[in-house]
C-alpha cells in the first residue's frame, strides 16, 4: 500500500519535469535563448528545477499547519531573492548604428527577460503549492479514513496498551497482600484503583479530556505503581500548569510513564524516576528520565517500537505542531515531548 502511494506521489514530479516544464519553455519567450544564451538558457532552467523541488522539499502546507510562518517567509524570500539575481545576469548588450537606440534596445530586451523569469517563477511556484496542498489533503484523507476504519480494534488497543496485564498482575497481588495484611493502604489503593479503571473506561471513547484530568489519571498510576515499590525506587512527579482545562488527547502520556516503571523500577537497587509535566500558553512539554534496570535487551527491542506507535497518533493528533525525541546514555533513558496545543 505504501509503495502504492509513494509511487503516486512521484507522477505529479515526472509530470513537471518532463510534460509541464518542457511545453511552458517551447511555447514562451525562453525557446528563443537556447540558441541566443545556452548558458543563460541551461542556468534559467535549473534553477526553475530548483524552485520547484525546493517547494516541495519544504511541504508548505505542513509548515502552515504547524504555523511555522517564519520559515515559510524565509523560504519563500530566498527563492525570490534566488530568481532577482537571475535577472541581473550579464547579457550581451544589442547593437545598433545608433549607440541611443542600442542601449534603449538592451534595456527593453532586459526587461521582456525579467518579465519572462518572474513570469516562469510564479508559474512554477503556484504548481508546485497546488501539488503540496492537494498531496497534504489527500495524506490527511487517508489517514482520517485509517482512523475510523480501526476505530474499534484502536480502541481495544489503547486500553490494553495503557493498562498492561502485567501491571494489573503486580496491583491486584499488592492490594491482595494489603487486604490480607489489614493494612491501612488498602482503602486508598482500592479507589486509587478503582479511579484509573473508571477513567479508562469513560474516556476510552472521548477525543479529548482536560489536563487537570490527564494529570489526576497520572497521579493515579504513579501512587499505585509506589505502593508495591519498596524504598529502593525513588520517584519524582512534577506537574506545572498554566491552564488545566485546556484539551488532551486521553491517555496520551501514560505509555512514557508505564515505560519508566516497568524498566526503571527495581526491588533491590537504588534507582530514581523523573517525570515532568509543564504547559505554559499553550505549549506542552512533557519529559521522562530512568535508568535501565531490568530486561535491557528487551528495552531497546520493545520501547522504540512503543514510542513509534505513540508517534504515529501524534502525528494524526497534531501534525507539524509537536516533536518527539529521545536518547539512551550510559544505561539513562530520556525522553522529550513537545506539542503545541490548540486553544480551547
Amino acid at each position: 500500500m505504501k509503495s502504492i502511494e509513494n509511487k503516486t506521489a512521484l507522477l505529479p514530479d515526472i509530470f513537471f519535469c518532463l510534460v509541464l516544464l518542457p511545453i511552458l519553455v517551447i511555447l514562451g519567450p525562453m525557446h528563443h535563448w537556447l540558441s541566443q544564451w545556452p548558458l543563460f538558457f541551461s542556468i534559467s532552467c535549473a534553477c526553475l528545477y530548483a524552485y520547484y523541488f525546493t517547494l516541495m522539499r519544504v511541504n508548505i502546507p505542513r509548515l502552515v499547519i504547524g504555523r511555522k510562518y517564519a520559515r515559510i517567509a524565509a523560504v519563500m524570500a530566498a527563492l525570490v531573492a534566488a530568481n532577482y539575481l537571475l535577472t541581473l545576469y550579464p547579457l550581451p548588450d544589442m547593437e545598433f548604428v545608433t549607440p541611443a537606440m542600442s542601449e534603449y534596445q538592451t534595456q527593453v530586451r532586459n526587461f521582456g527577460v525579467s518579465m519572462t523569469l518572474w513570469m516562469m517563477f510564479s508559474l512554477v511556484a503556484g504548481y508546485s503549492l497546488t501539488i503540496s496542498f492537494v498531496k497534504e489533503l489527500y495524506r490527511q484523507l487517508l489517514l482520517t479514513r485509517k482512523i475510523e476504519a480501526q476505530r474499534d480494534k484502536a480502541e481495544l488497543a489503547m486500553f490494553k496498551a495503557q493498562i498492561s496485564p502485567h501491571f494489573m498482575f503486580n496491583t491486584l497481588n499488592t492490594l491482595y497482600s494489603l487486604v490480607i495484611g489489614t493494612s491501612e493502604k488498602a482503602e486508598n489503593a482500592f479507589i486509587k484503583f478503582t479511579e484509573l479503571l473508571k477513567y479508562t473506561y469513560i474516556t476510552i471513547e472521548k477525543e479529548y479530556v482536560t489536563l487537570s484530568d490527564e494529570i489526576s489519571y497520572i497521579d493515579n498510576y504513579i501512587a499505585l505503581q509506589q505502593i508495591r515499590l519498596n524504598g529502593h525506587t525513588a520517584v519524582e512527579w512534577r506537574h506545572e500548569v498554566d491552564d488545566d482545562s485546556i484539551k488532551v488527547p486521553p491517555m496520551l502520556m501514560l505509555t512514557f510513564v508505564e515505560n519508566t516503571f516497568k524498566y526503571g523500577a527495581s526491588t533491590s537497587k537504588d534507582c530514581r524516576i523523573l517525570i515532568h509535566l509543564k504547559e505554559e500558553d499553550g505549549q506542552l512539554l512533557f519529559t521522562t528520565r530512568n535508568s535501565i534496570m531490568k530486561h535491557a535487551d528487551r528495552f531497546r527491542t520493545d520501547v522504540p517500537i512503543g514510542i513509534e506507535n505513540c508517534r504515529s497518533r501524534l502525528e494524526g493528533l497534531f501534525p507539524g505542531r509537536y516533536s518527539l525525541s529521545t536518547k539512551e546514555e550510559n544505561d539513562v533513558f530520556e525522553l522529550e515531548l513537545r506539542i503545541d496545543l490548540p486553544k480551547n
